[in-house]
């Protein structure tokens, strides 16, 4: 369920993103584009998410 919810919020977020960007620069918006680069943004917070430990790490002084 959170790979569903990482995809769906990613995918808001670069539309979102997309959008605001072109419109400030002046491009159009390229739905298909965005579309990837959510694609792109989900898979490396889920890789990132699996490489980070969950567990802090033990300080020794």
């Amino acid at each position: 369920m959170r790979f569903i919810w990482t995809f769906i919020w990613s995918f808001f977020l670069m539309q979102m993103a997309s959008y605001v960007i072109g419109a400030m620069t002046g491009t159009t918006y390229d739905f298909v584009q965005a579309t990837m680069l959510s694609v792109v943004m989900s898979v490396l917070v889920i890789v990132i998410s699996a490489v980070l430990p969950n567990e802090p790490v033990e300080q020794h002084h």
